[in-house]
């Protein structure tokens, strides 16, 4: 199996001299002489996106080796390195993105490696690589085609280059297995062969995709890329990371959100063994150096420091909950998604329900803490660590430097966990870049605390829901008002986003229409959301919006299917007519765990549907309860329709992942505030699900086709309603606040 390469050093095996770094990465910045040009088309989020490849005539990238592409380099042996720009933190885009490539470029699969650019490079070369970032579930979905086309220029260069080489035709000419043939007179030959000569070609204007019916390695199940280095240990991790005379920086940050600190007392460390430097960050922080990152926590736990709280020294979950609470009724709110009256067909409605559903701050919780390997001197920085973006951890690199963007460079490494905490807000690097400026040239490895990591995330917002909904005397559902309440993820960390104060984000699962649209046609509908922003700093979280708004909507939908006496699926049924695809995942796993037929004796079953990031998703919960009110989650059948599955075991185990994430928040995740700080400080008060706890998850993987749609994430969503769902069936108790551990399960 191949091992994962990167194209920069953030192997086990450093350079002998960190000088080495730089004069390696000038190597492999383009030349000026001979640069081509071609355009690829990608689609994007917003419509169509062009992206300009910069390519350089026969650039070296490796002894030996030969860069046919931006996305293609062959060695001598053929063996083919595809250049990934996203980042693998577990969910395999890194695999799944090779696969595309290899699909069309048509190489041999056993000799394929991968390798990571630098966004420094993607800036010397005019974003050849286009977008870095890797969150919302769409490191595949909106890099696909461009990444597909990037594999059959390759292709097509190569098999030109042979053609030539034999004055043949190139459309005599086909490629297999890296394998070249010329079918009139057969002769072949290999990509290692021609690839120099494939190099100085112009790339072909257009080059065209295969038709998916064609496909031989997009959809099967190959072994992923990165697996042997993780088994054997060799694979380093930003935390893992040694350089020759590297030092070590623990970091204490104000522990009250929005106070500073106003002295502290480094003579009382100094002499402590191992101790280099004693300093303040910023206005909030104190940091120790030294030559082990012990000696510096274990210094910087003895170092006095005199805080200022600042205005939040009292603040605590209760008044953030009564802040929520008053935004259910308030009469400023921006609509998300509006039919017909709501409110009208609200007041003339034969029956009218009501609910209130709360969702806590959570943390990310990554294995690995945030980390930064950062070495600065006057004429450059440079950074090493795991991220989500490279384009957006080198931005903050070159602020934090005070020195342009080609000055500085970012080395990106495997995460140790992501699920959105090292996205858009990289506030770990600015720390580990001011820590380095005050030691020019040497190297300083900041590494957070598990506490640090804990009190300083970017937590997953608060809110809470308000539903109101109209029966008619058939028990039809005729109206449904959905008011949220709570924080806005944009407010806090891309407020340039806004839409005149509203935040699309928001809304996801509940549109009209797009990749999170609601999956039932309700005649009045009104959902909307009252912005309220506490000081607790929040993020993309696995899932983002998508996990409360789901809790929210499907355990309120079998609320109104009990209210009418409906099966809840059939309940559902009435409402998803006109939403096949929804609908299509509900029954597959409504079918496969037996909806409608007895279910073993104490075991209950509660379902849940959702669409976020593009996919369709759905879920059957089994569980039991005990009298004494002890839950155990027995079973999850879970079915998934993200349009195109590139390797369906790999969505199958994002899939289980997903469960155990989701089910970890849903029956432990809760962050509470006191005194304006947070209280859960490690795993002892964080808890995560444990594998004796874990059901069995059945993942059913039915691509539709004609879309592209993200695995990772969707599935986090249908978790916890269709647990909630399954608790009502076995105890009758409705639970609209999570975590499950504070609920009373016991049973009357």
């Amino acid at each position: 199996m191949a091992t994962t390469r990167t194209l920069i050093p953030a192997t086990a095996v450093m350079p002998a001299d960190i000088s080495e770094t730089t004069e390696t990465l000038s190597t492999l910045l383009p030349v000026a002489v001979g640069r081509r040009r071609f355009m690829i088309g990608s689609a994007s989020a917003a419509g169509g996106l062009m992206l300009g490849f910069q390519l350089t005539a026969s650039a070296q990238t490796q002894a030996g080796s030969t860069e046919v592409n931006a996305w293609v380099v062959v060695k001598p042996d053929d063996t083919v390195v595809i250049r990934i720009a996203r980042s693998e933190m577990g969910q395999g885009t890194l695999t799944g993105l090779a696969q595309m490539v290899a699909e069309e470029l048509e190489c041999d699969w056993s000799k394929v490696t991968t390798e990571y650019p630098t966004p420094g490079q993607n800036l010397a070369r005019n974003r050849v690589w286009g977008n870095f970032s890797t969150g919302g579930s769409r490191g595949i979905r909106e890099s696909q085609e461009y990444v597909r086309k990037g594999g059959a220029t390759a292709r097509q260069m190569l098999i030109q280059a042979a053609a030539n080489e034999w004055g043949v035709l190139a459309s005599e000419c086909s490629a297999e297995s890296s394998v070249i043939t010329h079918k009139p007179s057969a002769r072949r030959t290999s990509f290692g062969n021609v690839a120099q000569s494939a190099g100085k070609l112009s790339p072909p204007a257009d080059v065209a995709l295969k038709d998916p019916k064609d496909w031989k390695l997009i959809g099967k199940s190959v072994k992923r890329l990165d697996t042997f280095a993780k088994l054997n240990g060799s694979q380093v991790y930003g935390a893992d990371l040694k350089l020759p005379g590297m030092l070590n920086a623990a970091i204490y940050d104000c522990p009250v959100f929005g106070g500073k600190v106003v002295s502290f007392d480094a003579a009382k460390v100094q002499k402590m063994p191992g101790v280099r430097r004693v300093l303040k960050v910023g206005d909030t922080a104190v940091a120790v150096v030294a030559d082990t990152w012990w000696q510096a926590k274990t210094a910087l736990a003895e170092l006095p420091v005199v805080w200022d709280d600042g205005p939040n020294a009292r603040l605590n979950s209760q008044m953030v909950a009564a802040t929520l609470a008053a935004g259910l009724d308030a009469p400023d709110a921006f609509v998300g998604n509006e039919v017909g009256n709501a409110k009208a067909a609200l007041a003339s409605a034969a029956r009218r329900i009501e609910a209130v559903y709360a969702y806590p701050h959570q943390n990310h919780a990554t294995m690995e803490p945030m980390n930064a390997t950062a070495r600065w001197t006057p004429e450059r920085c440079e950074v090493w660590t795991p991220t989500q973006n490279g384009e957006a951890a080198l931005a903050a690199t070159a602020a934090a430097a005070g020195l342009p963007a080609a000055k500085c460079e970012v080395y990106k490494m495997h995460l140790g966990g992501g699920f959105g905490r090292r996205g858009a807000v990289h506030d770990w690097i600015p720390q580990a870049v001011a820590i380095a400026r005050e030691m020019p040239g040497v190297p300083v490895k900041l590494l957070w605390s598990r506490e640090e990591d804990m009190t300083h995330g970017r937590y997953h917002p608060v809110t809470q829901a308000k539903l109101t909904a109209g029966l008619d005397a058939a028990g039809n559902l005729v109206a449904l008002h959905m008011r949220i309440s709570g924080q806005s993820i944009l407010a806090g960390v891309a407020p340039q986003n806004l839409a005149n104060g509203r935040d699309p984000v928001q809304f996801q699962g509940l549109t009209s229409s797009g990749d999170g649209a609601i999956g039932y046609t309700v005649p009045n509908l009104l959902v909307d959301h009252a912005m309220r922003n506490p000081p607790v700093p929040v993020g993309f979280w696995r899932g983002v919006n998508h996990n409360q708004n789901a809790v929210y909507l499907e355990c309120f939908m079998d609320e109104l299917a009990h209210a009418s006496g409906t099966d809840p699926l059939v309940f559902r049924r009435k409402l998803m007519a006109k939403h096949p695809k929804h609908l299509a995942v509900l029954e597959a796993a409504a079918k496969k765990a037996g909806w409608g037929t007895p279910a073993a004796p104490g075991v209950y079953r509660g379902l849940a549907q959702h669409m976020g990031f593009g996919s369709y998703t759905a879920a059957v919960a089994e569980v039991s309860v005990s009298k004494e009110g002890e839950l155990r989650v027995l079973r999850i059948v879970a079915a998934t329709d993200p349009g195109y599955a590139v390797n369906p075991q790999q969505i199958a185990a994002q899939v289980e992942g997903s469960f155990a994430y989701g089910l970890s928040a849903c029956l432990y995740g809760e962050c509470t505030l006191k005194d304006g700080r947070i209280e859960q400080t490690n795993f002892n008060t964080y808890e995560m699900m444990r594998m004796s706890d874990m059901p069995a998850v059945e993942t059913i993987v039915m691509p539709s086709g004609g879309f592209w749609g993200g695995v990772g994430e969707p599935t986090v969503a249908v978790a916890a309603p269709a647990v909630l769902n399954a608790i009502f069936a076995a105890t009758g108790k409705r639970v609209r606040r999570l975590p499950l551990a504070n609920a009373d399960l016991k049973r009357a």
